[in-house]
């Protein structure tokens, strides 16, 4: 009799068990942002972020060009200028030397004009022209510099004050949600990676424009050695 009511006791059991609906496996929320909506989440600060940006690449792109037609020079240019000086044909070598618009052929030019004087006199002008040269290739490079360190602040304080806000807010909130932290949150991160990515942009296109000089310095240099050479041993 007691194994008989032990029986109906585990089937009553496992009946209610059977009846109780299991519950469906929790699915994490599906939602997906756009780049433009995650950006416009980063509030006003973006403005000011946004307009570095295109201060940056304009600067980028304007002194790349700028730069590269400095140092643009073909192969030959130095062996045409030499043939001429050596037959004499000035107003031929200068020729060549309009030709081709470049900082080194404004220098060479110049080294031309002041064939007759003495070497240094020729040197000195030279040395003049291509400093000129050289600071219109540097002109307005200080910009990025100046981007790239003060981008990375606006995000910075776009956080912060986003941050603040959460704050206040939660201190006049009843009840606390992790929603209510995380959400606001992350929206604010996002001036932070904005600000960070515009500073490391301008601080790359800084040093990669600055090397470019720097090659374009070795060629004017190069070239001018090559002209004095020729002035100082026309049979060369």
């Amino acid at each position: 009799m007691l194994l008989s009511l032990i029986l109906q006791i585990t089937q009553g059991v496992a009946d209610s068990a059977a009846s109780v609906p299991v519950a469906a496996p929790l699915q994490p929320k599906q939602d997906t942002l756009s780049l433009l909506d995650l950006l416009l989440k980063g509030g006003y600060i973006m403005i000011p972020i946004g307009l570095l940006s295109i201060i940056s690449i304009y600067v980028l792109i304007d002194k790349f060009i700028t730069i590269r037609r400095a140092g643009a020079v073909s192969k030959d240019f130095m062996n045409n200028v030499k043939d001429q000086i050596k037959k004499g044909n000035l107003e031929g070598a200068r020729s060549i030397c309009k030709s081709s618009p470049s900082a080194i052929s404004a220098v060479v030019e110049k080294g031309i004009a002041r064939i007759g004087k003495p070497i240094k006199e020729i040197e000195s002008a030279m040395e003049g022209v291509g400093k000129l040269e050289v600071a219109k290739m540097e002109k307005n490079i200080s910009i990025l510099g100046i981007v790239a360190g003060i981008a990375p602040m606006f995000g910075f304080i776009g956080t912060i004050s986003g941050v603040i806000k959460i704050f206040y807010n939660i201190s006049l909130a009843d009840n606390i949600s992790i929603g209510l932290i995380s959400g606001g949150l992350y929206e604010k991160m996002i001036t932070s990676a904005a600000g960070l990515v515009v500073g490391v942009f301008s601080f790359v296109s800084y040093h990669y424009l600055n090397l470019m000089i720097d090659r374009t310095i070795y060629k004017i240099e190069a070239s001018s050695i090559d002209f004095i050479d020729v002035l100082q041993d026309p049979q060369s």
